[in-house]
């Protein structure tokens, strides 16, 4: 018995430490309508300056708890510096792009502080006075997690207390509600914005300074985090601090016990109660529905290609075709991920441009895909040919299932809950090891003698995808496509003129998760190889930055946003710090071009032949 007291007691402090960082998540979110990705790197630099600090002044009682304060008050400062230099610039794009801008500081943050404190993990002390330990029947508990499981509810009643008891969390509260009344009443938003991004990032970097005696500090802590810090602002309700609570300590109770009954489970147990949470109740355990408000994620209506287009189209295929007469084998190899990521990227904008639904889990049906033509080639030998037609099937199967559920719910939930099931197959990929080889992935998987050539591979690649790009754009201009589009602007009157929008959406995420299962088959026999991130969140997130720095408004977007990031990733990653040049570079086509590449070029064009 006192070993599950203490393992519960253990259960309530990792939800506390939780519950610090995603209630600045939620605050941000609820107020600003950001999905700050870069949340869990200010936590990381909360851990990385705390533990500087108790090096500098000593770990006594002061000491100790002093460099906390200061580290949250130093992170709270360098989210106003992120607000004020990069968001406040991007307030008036659509909201997706918050996310690719803060994915772009996730990589500068990493490199800057690898330049500082170096690429090694770094053990902080045991908290002054809170060393020892506390005998509960036999069982020992830490002191220090007790100070945890006070420190969180005082956070929570402090919060509370702070926006239900103060002119300040009034003003927050009316932004919550009508962000443009409390403009025209006078009232200055930007500077509310900012103040929320500290307190955010201010828990942010208190949950990163709590952490240094409990984990080793290390460059890794803000992808780990982050995903958690999501998920739970999901399941208690987006903007709800009283739900992050509520959801942090489900979490952290039952990853407790699911040690104890079933240990392969803490990989993928809070995606299950996550999936469970947003099917019985969509928006949460206390959330609400989320209003658009003023930042629109709807795109335009797409323009039917005309006969400029099309010859450009025409040029650029023949460009292609001729590339491996003059480019070396390295170029030729290069070109055929591009053209593999152009795919993949365009089955992610066909849902999210044509039909409003956001994915973060869309990784999954490019690994199923590749896993698929995997499997059949190593355990039954099959022709390269048939695997790669099993691959889609095996993907859109998946997609129809998942699909069912994701498309029952919209916005951030939608994401979210697509980013669960393919967290999940994740999950079972990496540890179901007598099939899929765990982590060690399959190797030896090359493509048939016929297309053994990188050439001939290369003119498969550029036909089998070339095709499938026109096929998705070819859709989205067909009964089916404006059907879809009708639902994405307008549900309600799609629905009063006939138009089963649920069905649409279901039927274009299945289409959608064939094509990326085309895509995962070409991928696995031009690598040779699959590897269980082929499933992975970083997977996903670089389908959406495609898509979104290529112009989510647009067809040719994901194909331009492919080559840009793939080739910039190429081409940076032979320097050193190669992610902080990345991440700025992202970040400063965020701000630059607020529409993506192709969008704010043809947009550019369109106001020169306006005022010709």
């Amino acid at each position: 018995m006192s070993a599950l007291v203490v393992h519960f007691l253990t259960g309530l402090s990792n939800a506390a430490s939780l519950f610090l960082v995603a209630s600045g998540l939620s605050l941000i979110f609820g107020v600003t309508r950001i999905l700050n990705f870069a949340h869990g790197s200010l936590y990381m630099l909360g851990a990385y300056i705390a533990f500087s600090c108790v090096n500098y002044l000593g770990n006594t009682v002061l000491g100790f708890w002093g460099s906390v304060l200061i580290s949250a008050l130093v992170v709270g400062l360098v989210g106003i510096v992120i607000e004020r230099l990069v968001l406040r610039r991007l307030y008036r794009s659509s909201e997706l792009f918050y996310l690719v801008a803060t994915f772009g500081l996730v990589l500068i943050i990493q490199d800057v502080t690898l330049f500082i404190w170096g690429p090694q993990d770094m053990l902080g002390p045991r908290a002054a006075g809170l060393d020892g330990t506390i005998d509960i029947g036999g069982s020992r508990l830490p002191e220090y997690d007790v100070a945890l499981i006070i420190l969180g509810p005082l956070v929570l009643v402090g919060l509370l207390l702070l926006f239900g008891y103060t002119r300040w969390g009034m003003l927050v509260r009316a932004a919550i509600q009508d962000r443009e009344m409390l403009s025209a009443l006078g009232h200055n938003q930007a500077r509310i914005f900012a103040s929320v991004f500290f307190l955010g990032s201010f828990l942010a970097g208190l949950g990163g300074a709590v952490q240094i005696p409990r984990e080793p500090v290390s460059v890794l802590m803000d992808m780990s985090i982050i995903v958690e810090a999501f998920v739970v602002v999901v399941i208690g309700g987006m903007g709800s601090i009283l739900g992050a609570f509520l959801a942090a300590v489900i979490i952290g109770e039952l990853e407790a016990f699911g040690v104890l009954v079933f240990p392969e489970s803490t990989l993928v147990l809070m995606y299950l109660i996550m999936v469970v949470v947003l099917i019985v109740r969509p928006w949460g355990l206390l959330g609400k529905p989320i209003d658009g408000g003023h930042h629109s994620t709807q795109p335009a209506a797409f323009v039917l290609p005309g006969g400029m287009y099309r010859l450009m189209t025409a040029v650029v295929l023949a460009m292609l075709a001729a590339l491996p007469l003059v480019a070396g084998a390295f170029t030729v190899v290069l070109a055929t991920d591009i053209l593999i990521f152009a795919l993949f990227a365009a089955s992610l904008h066909f849902i999210m441009g044509g039909g409003g639904m956001v994915s973060f889990g869309h990784a999954a049906y490019f690994g199923l895909g590749a896993y698929c033509a995997a499997l059949l080639v190593v355990n039954m030998d099959t022709p390269m040919s048939l695997a790669m037609m099993l691959a889609p099937l095996a993907a859109g199967l998946a997609a129809l299932v998942f699909g069912w559920f994701c498309v029952r719910l919209t916005d951030v939930y939608l994401a979210m809950l697509s980013l669960a099931f393919a967290q999940i197959v994740w999950s079972v990929v990496f540890q179901w090891y007598q099939v899929t080889g765990g982590d060690d992935g399959l190797i030896g998987i090359w493509p048939a003698e016929w297309a053994s050539d990188r050439n001939v591979f290369y003119y498969l690649t550029l036909a089998i995808c070339a095709g499938g790009v026109l096929a998705l754009r070819r859709m989205l201009f067909a009964p089916f496509g404006y059907a879809l589009r009708a639902g994405r602007d307008s549900p309600l009157r799609a629905e009063a003129i006939g138009i089963h929008v649920r069905r649409q959406q279901w039927f274009a995420f299945t289409v959608a998760g064939a094509f990326a299962g085309i895509a995962g088959g070409l991928y696995v026999f031009a690598k040779g190889s699959v590897f269980p991130t082929a499933l992975a969140i970083p997977t996903s997130v670089d389908a959406l930055l495609m898509v979104m720095l290529g112009g989510i408004e647009t067809l040719a977007g994901p194909v331009v946003g492919a080559v840009v990031l793939v080739g910039l990733e190429d081409e940076l990653s032979r320097l050193s710090y190669w992610r902080l040049l990345l991440g700025i570079m992202i970040v400063l086509i965020c701000v630059a071009l607020p529409q993506g590449i192709v969008g704010s070029l043809r947009d550019w064009y369109l106001s020169r032949r306006v005022w010709k």
